[in-house]
């Protein structure tokens, strides 16, 4: 199992503190085209992983440029969720690209793996990460979490009979509480947004190991924070800050 502070897939997400008390209510509007690039990407995404799942097996190698491709979608797939339900941390509109933009207050990125596990391939998808299937299904809600994946617009649950998505998953119920406070009070509570962002830090991890990106087991531990752990560095010498407690890598 790797370390948290060296795993290959790193997620950040800077909290906006300019976020405006309302948009949050019309977000689902202003991101239905990003839905609907994302339907056709998520279709390619199932197909080349389908692809690479052979071609790992036969050659022990993850093909780089459906690996670009691929963690360009679940990218993409990050910003609109961190856009939208899955964080509202910020109100910057996400950039039409499955490319990474530093500037943007979401990012997610993934180290190639020059070589993979050929008997891995085989069961790390289903068996291996079955117990991490049962601690996302919470933070995203109920159903199969292999179905999805980093999937965005799952975030709003499952279709009723009316097509409306409804689902009361820990996260969606901490990001609704989160953004009543913003609408009347004007502020997103830190506390809340460091615990969503861990909880997507680790769903997404999941879906990189799910995907095959990596060989590495993903760390069985909740990182919060909007900062992944690999980029805080060691902790400092010394006591630290009033109110603020250290990273300590474990």
């Amino acid at each position: 199992m790797a370390d948290a502070g060296i795993y290959p897939v790193k997620v950040d997400g800077d909290l906006d503190p300019g976020l405006r008390r309302w948009v949050w209510l019309v977000k689902w509007i202003l991101a239905i085209p990003h839905y609907v690039v994302l339907f056709f990407l998520w279709i390619a995404f199932a197909v080349l992983t389908i692809v690479v799942f052979f071609a790992i097996l036969i050659t022990g190698r993850y093909p780089e440029p459906i690996f670009r491709f691929n963690v360009g979608v679940l990218r993409w797939s990050w910003r609109v969720r961190y856009y939208a339900y899955s964080a509202l941390g910020t109100d910057r509109y996400p950039p039409f690209t499955i490319a990474e933009r530093g500037n943007y207050p979401a990012r997610f990125e993934v180290d190639y793996p020059e070589r993979l596990s050929r008997g891995l391939v085989l069961v790390k998808w289903w068996l291996l990460a079955l117990p991490h299937y049962v601690v996302v299904s919470i933070f995203v809600g109920s159903g199969p979490y292999l179905l999805y994946l980093g999937y965005p617009w799952r975030d709003g649950g499952e279709p009723d009979g009316a097509g409306t998505y409804y689902n009361w998953s820990l996260i969606y119920v901490l990001v609704l509480f989160a953004a009543v406070v913003l609408l009347f009070a004007g502020f997103y509570p830190r506390g809340i947004f460091d615990f969503v962002l861990g909880m997507n830090r680790w769903r997404l991890r999941v879906s990189a190991y799910a995907a095959l990106m990596t060989d590495h087991y993903p760390p069985f531990r909740l990182d919060p924070g909007g900062a992944d752990p690999a980029r805080r560095g060691p902790p400092r010498e010394g006591p630290p800050d009033a109110g603020t407690m250290p990273y300590v890598p474990t």
